[in-house]
């Protein structure tokens, strides 16, 4: 779910936010003015918004923590051991609570090496990265079935995961018996990189922190290679909301920085939930000529623009009507050798689960890639 999302429509409605997300993290420890009513109502609907939990605990955790976002955060997704639940009964409905591995052994949508869209083929490959919305309690078991079925139609060689929480990334471990994931953190809720272990070798990962990001974000790096080529795999979820617009773009230039640190001679393809508006991209002067925009390089088909869809999609049973194009993948293809170049996109999730929702309330993006060696 996007953090803060039921306040996004208001940007293209009109031109302020309503009550949602505040500026950032409360003041710093130690004496100091303490802040204004208005702006720990903003931080306490942007703590609601990020753990799906209610105004009133979101009160009482920023209190206890002298409203410092991110120690609030953590105390949250990492109760007391004395404490098992946290204090969050309140926020918390039974299906929370629920194994999401137990139906693992009479489910028939377990990934597995069955591909009936592409044989084995070395001159192509398969990429989705998907918001899976892993914050959203409703009817989760149903969807995270709904993801793995997707997983499994498709069998792409590499996945990229974001809002993955603890239950569903175990859940992910049992079902995707054919993959190898690496998550970006292993607490709250964190992105992760799959691989698909018949056609992808795994060499090295690493994780990059955001400095200064109050909603626990980072950068996932994994080293590959796919068909005899080295690609350098990157995901993330970029700060959200346009209260964090400032981060949100420092973190754009984290990205952007390190992609083109990486060999010339290695294919670099990030996807992820980025949170941009397309002016966003112009404000840090764009992508540098080497770094293309997937949908953008294929011509910016109009039936994948836009990922995050509350016109289409009812998960969040929300009033208003908006669209952004918040999930992109952006790729900087090798200097010499084999050369990896995007070849199709299409959304995917887009249909509705037995449950009456959608897998979740971001799309998933499909990319397929041509290998020329």
């Amino acid at each position: 779910m996007e953090a803060g999302s039921a306040t996004e429509a208001l940007e293209q409605q009109a031109g302020e936010m309503g009550p949602g997300p505040g500026p950032g993290p409360g003041p710093g420890p130690g004496p100091g003015p303490e802040p204004q009513p208005q702006p720990r109502k903003l931080l306490c609907a942007e703590f609601a918004s990020i753990t799906s939990s209610d105004p009133g605990l979101a009160r009482r955790y920023l209190a206890e923590h002298d409203w410092h976002m991110q120690t609030a955060l953590n105390a949250f997704f990492e109760p007391p051991v004395d404490q098992p639940d946290g204090g969050r009964q309140a926020r918390t409905s039974p299906e929370s609570c629920i194994d999401l591995t137990a139906d693992i052994t009479t489910s028939s949508a377990v990934v597995n090496n069955t591909d009936c869209r592409q044989q084995e083929d070395d001159s192509r490959f398969s990429l989705i990265t998907w918001n899976i919305d892993g914050l959203d309690l409703g009817n989760q078991q149903d969807r995270a079935r709904g993801v793995c079925s997707y997983l499994a139609l498709y069998s792409p060689d590499v996945v990229f995961l974001q809002e993955v929480i603890p239950p569903y990334f175990a859940y992910l471990q049992k079902r995707a018996l054919t993959y190898t994931i690496i998550p970006g953190n292993i607490e709250g809720y964190f992105t992760a990189i799959m691989l698909k272990n018949s056609r992808v070798k795994f060499l090295r990962q690493e994780i990059i922190p955001f400095p200064t990001t109050s909603m626990m974000r980072n950068l996932l790096v994994v080293h590959v290679n796919i068909c005899g080529n080295e690609l350098c795999l990157m995901t993330s979820h970029l700060e959200s909301t346009r209260n964090h617009a400032k981060e949100r773009l420092n973190q754009l230039r984290k990205v952007i920085k390190t992609m083109q640190e990486v060999s010339e001679s290695t294919t670099v393809i990030f996807g992820g939930d980025t949170n941009l508006r397309d002016h966003e991209v112009t404000e840090v002067g764009g992508l540098p000529n080497n770094i293309l925009d997937i949908w953008e390089f294929l011509g910016k088909p109009g039936h994948c623009r836009y990922t995050w869809d509350t016109n289409c999609n009812t998960n969040l049973d929300a009033d208003y009507k908006c669209k952004f194009r918040f999930d992109r993948i952006l790729f900087r293809t090798a200097a010499e050798g084999g050369q990896v170049i995007p070849r199709s996109l299409d959304l995917i999730g887009l249909e509705k689960l037995d449950c009456g929702r959608f897998p979740s309330d971001h799309w998933g993006l499909l990319c397929d890639f041509d290998v020329i060696l």
